[in-house]
Order: structure tokens, then sequence, then C-alpha cells
């Protein structure tokens, strides 16, 4: 099959607005969480997220075209337009038939359909509902707009499986070009969860932190004290692209899409296995694909979402697949400074995996105090408080989802 290469990142993070600031916060150790500023969350158990930081929609779009977008979208395109530029694609030339855009999106227009039935409830009974209402909240319509505002009449679509849905879209979009089928692909995910209605149903499922005293250090994972995660929101983008074209053109290669694996823990509607029987097989599948052995991973940015139960399957499933070699990796969850970004979380912590191959350097996992859970192997090198170098040659993705959706993607270093 055709090799997939990366030539373009951006990202709309709670920590940068772009690739660098992202990246420059990260092996910083900032937090993007705060209080909510998006709605009133005084009455909610949860009262801050990690939402973005100088977001201005009239900086990206006029204000005719915004009435179109949900956030979500706005997001996804800022995020869109940061990896094509980088990407350098001569879009004057390109054959637009085969780039295609395919992105994960788990919740979609959450925020517009909020909006739009409060609006109706607290009225007369008259519908007024706006002629974009629907348009807005599908979550198909992010990948649509991206291929609209470009031409690309190539494959265009959306993968939704909950906080899995980047990852699935990523290896969906590189299947594309395995295939033959493209030369380009736009992929990646958006997400714009954090809504009365969003924090709402997740604390009532008791997923979120309820740290209100301090919620720069509740995104904790691998902490005894862990109590949940933080939601965040924005986007990234990827431009992958066939290894030839990208030679072809002369373009700058970031590194390597090696493998991908994906699988069902069929066990439970939010809970991950307890024994990380999918896991293991998400990741299994994704050595599989790249022809890889245990020993070949350096690195796991892991889904990590500091939650009770699912830091513990997890780990549990790289002991059992990793062996010995899990004490020799590095492991670290970027989500204890940009929080879960949902439909997002895979896209934003595949770009920190690629960076992270680019430049032999592992991003910390903060807000650890040295507080055991007696069910974690602190043998393991989770990367705590600080950033570390060390050559990273290949590095395995993870990210889990309600329903027990996995999928994991292997980034390696650029070979020619």
């Amino acid at each position: 099959m055709k090799r997939v290469v990366i030539t373009g990142l951006g990202a709309l993070t709670p920590i940068g607005n772009n690739v660098p600031d992202f990246w420059n916060a990260m092996l910083e150790g900032v937090s993007g969480a705060g209080p909510i500023t998006h709605f009133d969350a005084s009455k909610h158990k949860t009262q801050f997220a990690c939402e973005l930081k100088g977001f201005q929609t009239s900086e990206h779009f006029d204000r005719k075209e915004a009435r179109k977008f949900d956030l979500y979208s706005q997001y996804a395109i800022v995020a869109a337009r940061e990896a094509i530029n980088d990407a350098k694609l001569a879009l004057d030339t390109e054959d637009k038939d085969r780039i295609g855009v395919i992105l994960g999106i788990g919740i979609g227009g959450i925020q517009s359909l909020e909006k739009e039935i409060m609006d109706y409830a607290t009225s007369d009974g008259t519908p007024r509902f706006s002629p974009f209402f629907i348009t807005k909240m599908i979550a198909n319509m992010a990948s649509g707009h991206i291929a609209m505002e470009y031409g690309f009449r190539g494959p265009n679509n959306i993968c939704s499986s909950a906080c899995a849905s980047s990852n699935s879209a990523i290896a969906s979009a590189i299947d594309q070009i395995r295939l033959g089928r493209v030369n380009v692909m736009i992929t990646g995910g958006a997400e714009a969860p954090i809504c009365a209605a969003g924090i709402g149903g997740f604390n009532n499922m008791h997923a979120l932190s309820t740290r209100n005293d301090s919620p720069q250090t509740a995104s904790r994972p691998f902490s005894k004290s862990r109590d949940g995660f933080v939601m965040g929101e924005g986007a990234g983008c990827i431009v992958l692209e066939e290894l030839e074209h990208a030679l072809a053109r002369g373009a700058k290669i970031y590194a390597e899409v090696a493998g991908t694996g994906a699988s069902a823990d069929a066990y439970h509607i939010t809970a991950s296995h307890p024994e990380g029987l999918g896991a293991i097989l998400s990741m299994q599948r994704a050595l599989d694909d790249a022809g890889m052995k245990v020993e070949d991973i350096d690195y796991i940015n892991v889904h990590g979402t500091s939650t009770p139960v699912g830091d513990i399957s997890e780990v549990k499933a790289i002991l059992k697949l990793f062996g010995e070699h899990a004490y020799k990796l590095n492991i670290s969850s970027t989500k204890s400074m940009v929080g879960h970004l949902m439909g997002a979380a895979g896209a934003v912590e595949g770009i920190a995996t690629i960076l992270s191959v680019c430049n032999d350097i592992v991003p910390p996992t903060i807000n650890f105090a040295g507080d055991e859970d007696e069910a974690i192997d602190y043998r393991l090198n989770f990367t705590f408080n600080q950033p570390q170098k060390r050559t990273i040659k290949a590095a395995l993705s993870n990210t889990f989802g309600f329903g027990g959706q996995n999928a994991s993607i292997i980034i390696k270093k650029f070979d020619q």
C-alpha cells in the first residue's frame, strides 16, 4: 500500500491558538483550565473547563458567514486553515478531485441545539427557528465547510466514535491514501461542548472533576486524588499526504504514519473494560498494521482522562501488552494540560505525538503531587510534571470512547 506522511499541522487549543503556541505551552506544563465563561455555571457541580483563550469569531469570519457556523465548525475551519497553510499545498495546481476531508466529531453543534430549543421553550410557542439551525447542529458540516472553502472534491465525511472520533477519522483518511484513492487528506477533529447541557449531562454521569477550588490542578491523571476529567474544546487538523506526492512537490515532512488499530470493548456504555481488553486489541492491531513489535515503541500518549476507572484499565492494558518493555517507555497524558477535547482529543493529542517524534521530547503529565494509587504501578515512567528528552523513533497515541470504541495510531520518524 501507499506510504502516508504528515505535511501540515493546525491546532486551536485551551493552551494555544496555533501549533507553536500550543507546543511551547505544553512543554512548559501549562494548564488550560479555569472558570467557565461561556455560560453561567454557578449552579452546576462543575464550574470550570478548559476553554479557548482569546478566540474571537470576528477575527476569522465576517458576520454574515459566522451565522452559518456552530462553534465546533468554526474551530475546525480555523485549524484546517493553519494546517493547509503549513503544508504549503499549491492549491492553484493541485488536483482537488484527489483531496478529501474526514474529521472526527463526537457531539457536533450542541451549543446551537441548546440555544434553539431554549429560545423555543421560552417563547409563546411560535416556531422561529434559525434557517441555519439544522446545518449548524449536524456533525458532518465542519468537513463540508472546509471542502467548500477550498474546493476539495475528494471523500468527505466524519467519524463519530465519542472520544475516539479523531483517531477513527485519521485512520479512515490514511486508508483513502493507502489505497490510492486520493493524494491528500485533511483530517483531525473538533468539538465545542462547553455549554449548560454539556456540563450538566456529564456532571450527572459523574464523569467530570468537581475540584472547583483548584481548576488548574483538577486534571491529574494517575494520581490517587483524581476525580474525573476536565472538559475541553478546540480543534486539531493534520494534512496527510501520499509519500511520492509529497516528495514530488518538495514538501516538509514531519513524520510518517506507521499503523492504525481499532477495537470495541463490548462491555459497558461508559466504563472501559476493567482489564483493558479493548485497549490491548487496539494497540496490538496498530502494531500489527505497522509491522512493529512492542520494543519499537518509545512513547505512548495515553488516553489518560484522570478518571478513577479509566486510568487504571489503560495502565493494565499497557503492562499486559508491553510486558517488561513497558518500563522502558515514556508515558504521558497531555489531557492534564488541555483537558478532554472529546471528539477532538485524538487530533490534538496526535499533534502532540507528532511533535514529540520530531523533537525527541516527551511532554509531561502535570499535576502529580506524589499521591500514589495502590492500583497503579509507578515503576512506569509517567513523565510527571516535567518534559523529558529522549530519542523517539516511534510513538503510540491512544483514544478510547464511550460505547467502548477504541482507536490507536502509531507515528514514526520519517526515513525515506
